[in-house]
């Protein structure tokens, strides 16, 4: 089976790369080619949210739309289509319309995040609402013979517009993302890895992070924030720009992880639809962590076994100060993360569940 990934995004994008590039080779063993074609190249991906190099992005915009449109001679040679969250980052669902209803494709629509939530893009504000028409999502899930869902709730929604729907959890190759003993001496590491919109998440409890600075010696590292300016009065701060080779190398410098979500911050149902990726990089890495159980980070895991959870102030202080004071605690967490991703997110498990959902569109597109 020959099947042609439309994704949004270049492999920098965590989507991109846990939800199709890591696929190829399982897949390829399970008799099944995948040929990935990202909208986004990296240079505009690296623009995008730069308010600055707008006539850049613009300009790349079209010249990558005319690209995408390309892509389409490439189906002369699939037999199905895997696209992830939509195969343009603006207008309307015009690539899916024709895989669909012209070239007769069967198609799986592929959903890590509640793209079917509307929001106001911090960097373009109403213009970037209006040319992201979020409504294409719905037209997406109905034109889908499967979706593949990164969680319960997006599966939920996908349900409501009458799809067919498999849950496949984002997660990593554990082969690649092990646990690494960390220096006994300097401070232990708080960590937090994401991106400029979910760094208001981390900015949120920066108020806890300053009262336990008080009583505990600790640095925190921060990685991805899409700013240069990052200060927490009385914390010893490290500020790093994301980088693709290093992100293994990253997680495994954390003693502790950090994985906080406010839905106030942002649509609540955009959180909700959120996949707990992060949760799954901490266990793989074999470090504890504290979460607010939002979305399916409420499922992941087992809570005080693997991890904290932590609803407000309070609980993060004292979470956040039983894994600082307990070096023991902190190991026997860690452990427990690790045993549980290697038995419960396995590549392998999901590669099957992938495979087996690509064979379900091609199955529902012969009997109709």
């Amino acid at each position: 089976m020959n099947i042609l990934g439309l994704s949004s995004y270049p492999v920098e994008a965590a989507a991109t790369r846990y939800r199709l590039t890591q696929f190829v080779g399982p897949l390829a063993d399970r008799g099944i080619t995948l040929t990935n074609r990202p909208f986004l190249d990296s240079k505009a991906f690296e623009m995008l949210y730069q308010r600055r190099a707008l006539p850049y992005t613009a300009l790349a915009l079209l010249k990558l739309g005319l690209r995408r449109l390309k892509d389409l001679t490439l189906l002369r040679r699939s037999d199905a289509v895997l696209v992830q969250r939509e195969a343009m980052i603006f207008g309307p669902p015009l690539i899916e319309w024709l895989v669909v209803r012209v070239f007769k494709r069967p198609m799986v629509l592929d959903l890590d995040d509640a793209t079917y939530v509307a929001y106001t893009s911090p960097t373009y504000g109403k213009l970037g609402k209006a040319l992201k028409w979020f409504r294409k999502t719905d037209d997406l899930i109905r034109w889908a013979n499967v979706v593949t869902c990164g969680n319960r709730a997006i599966a939920e929604y996908a349900e409501t517009k009458g799809a067919l729907t498999r849950i496949i959890p984002t997660v990593v190759d554990t082969d690649l993302f092990v646990p690494k003993p960390r220096p006994s001496n300097g401070p232990l590491v708080l960590g937090w890895i994401g991106t400029h919109s979910t760094f208001p998440y981390l900015r949120e409890i920066f108020p806890v992070l300053q009262e336990l600075a008080k009583t505990h010696h600790f640095k925190l590292r921060i990685v991805g924030a899409g700013t240069n300016a990052v200060n927490v009065l009385g914390v010893d701060v490290e500020n790093l720009d994301w980088k693709l080779e290093r992100e293994v190398q990253d997680f495994q410098s954390f003693d502790i992880g950090l994985y906080p979500i406010d839905p106030s911050l942002y649509a609540e149902n955009w959180a909700a639809g959120k996949s707990g990726f992060k949760a799954i990089q901490y266990m793989a890495v074999g470090i504890p962590f504290v979460a607010a159980p939002v979305g399916a980070m409420a499922e992941i895991g087992e809570t005080g076994v693997t991890h904290f959870q932590a609803t407000d102030k309070d609980e993060w202080l004292r979470a956040l100060e039983r894994l600082l004071s307990d070096p023991q605690l902190r190991q026997t967490m860690g452990e427990s993360g690790r045993r549980h991703v290697v038995e419960h997110y396995s590549l392998s498990d999901q590669a099957d569940k992938l495979a087996s959902a690509l064979h379900e569109a091609m199955d529902q597109r012969k009997a109709s």
